[in-house]
């Protein structure tokens, strides 16, 4: 069997990744170097920290102030490493933590943080970043382009198309918090008092990203559970002046209320998704961070999502991150629901082994045609690189033990990684770059 698993190995690293999630910012941010907000409070080597490896410091026993030390600009890189290197052995082996010791041994060629090699880190992260850094990252992990859920707009017009697709975010046009209010009247200088005029922003949304983007993306699920029940627009439009008045005059909604305006919110725009052909991204499984999450709701998402999935048949639904920690329960919805794709992006990450056992299962119960194998999940660029490794070796040890126990064909092996791993995506997503060919 070596040699099976060395000719595995060969074909998934030959095989580019398309890259179906990410959260990056524009290139141009990071090239410039000016800190600000909290998608990019450090240009220093911490700043690898900050997506995900920072939750398991914390996690650990890092104190939150610490952390949030570690991240200060103003820090001396001596004092970062003091702060880091209690806990940085707690937590190296984590899939957190492997991603950045493959990132840091591929991109800076030091093989982990310590005392001896951070200086050398600290001071490779910043000879890295030049214009073009971007795609000098891709290009070394073997990934064609990228899908981008921006989170610092609804849509980023990328300065690299060609590499950087970009999602159309309808998180804020559903949601419908302060915040989300202020977000669409600072992108559109409106600031709507009904219904109507919010439907008619949701319309404008569609009809300038619509053609541009490769996908609508929401993660609702951080803050509500994902059971959208049908509602009368005359319920919404009785409900949504209430929600829209921020000055305090009228009465605030309850829950249900709210619940009622989200919920028909978010079917528009599932309707306006369907209008323009676009398949619908949606948070599933376990939410990033420390210390929020409400496991009942994480529980119900497969369960929570059938009725919408029944109601609209003719839209394509990408569920992501494999609903981890009920990642079985996304097998079953696939195999059951035509209009239901898995994406493993942030699982190599979250847990490598539990995603490694989720393809091996995926593939001999669900069409091959109906899975995502990567997505980085990241804001900052450097990690893609190590997480692309994880990703690579699941695969590897995933399409082996098919092979080995006689469950997948050799002769297929190699069709089915190319699948996989990058036909997929070009076969299912809208609007690719130009000059990338299936």
């Amino acid at each position: 069997m070596p040699d099976l698993r060395h000719k595995i190995r060969e074909y998934v690293e030959q095989t580019p990744f398309v890259d179906t999630h990410e959260h990056l910012i524009d290139e141009r941010q990071r090239v410039d170097g000016v800190v600000h907000s909290r998608f990019f409070q450090s240009n220093d080597w911490s700043y690898l920290f900050q997506d995900y490896a920072g939750e398991d410091l914390v996690v650990c026993g890092m104190p939150r102030k610490d952390f949030q030390s570690f991240l200060n600009p103003n820090l001396r890189s001596e004092e970062k490493y003091l702060l880091l290197a209690p806990y940085w052995k707690r937590i190296r082996n984590t899939g957190y933590g492997l991603t950045l010791r493959h990132t840091f041994r591929g991109l800076y060629g030091e093989i982990d943080v310590t005392s001896d090699t951070f200086p050398q880190i600290a001071e490779k992260y910043h000879e890295f970043i030049r214009p073009g850094f971007y795609a000098d990252i891709l290009r070394r992990s073997n990934i064609e382009y990228c899908h981008v859920n921006s989170l610092q707009s609804s849509f980023m017009d990328s300065t690299t198309p060609n590499i950087l697709a970009q999602d159309l975010s309808i998180l804020s046009l559903c949601r419908c918090s302060a915040a989300d209010f202020t977000r669409i009247e600072e992108e559109t200088g409106l600031r709507p008092s009904s219904l109507d005029e919010w439907l008619s922003i949701i319309d404008d949304y569609f009809r300038r990203c619509g053609s541009k983007a490769v996908a609508v993306k929401c993660q609702i699920a951080y803050t509500r559970a994902l059971d959208f029940a049908p509602v009368t627009k005359s319920l919404a439009a009785r409900l949504f002046p209430n929600q829209a008045d921020l000055t305090g005059a009228r009465h605030s909604l309850g829950a249900d209320d709210l619940k009622a305006i989200q919920d028909f919110l978010f079917r528009y725009c599932i309707g306006k998704a369907e209008e323009y052909g676009l398949p619908v991204k949606l948070h599933t499984g376990y939410l990033a961070s420390v210390g929020i999450m409400q496991i009942a709701r994480v529980r119900s998402n497969a369960t929570d999502l059938c009725l919408l999935l029944q109601d609209y048949p003719d839209v394509k639904f990408v569920l992501m991150h494999i609903g981890y920690p009920y990642e079985h329960e996304f097998i079953a919805l696939a195999k059951q629901y035509p209009n239901v794709y898995i994406d493993m992006c942030w699982a190599w990450m979250l847990n490598p082994v539990a995603s490694t056992r989720f393809l091996t299962d995926f593939l001999v119960a669900v069409p091959s045609n109906k899975i995502f194998t990567f997505g980085g999940d990241l804001v900052a660029a450097e990690p893609i690189y190590g997480h692309a490794i994880l990703a690579r070796r699941g695969i590897v040890e995933a399409v082996h033990e098919l092979v080995a126990s006689g469950w997948l064909a050799a002769e297929d092996m190699p069709t089915l990684i190319e699948q996989i791993m990058r036909g997929n995506a070009h076969q299912f997503f809208p609007n690719n770059p130009c000059g990338v060919d299936a």
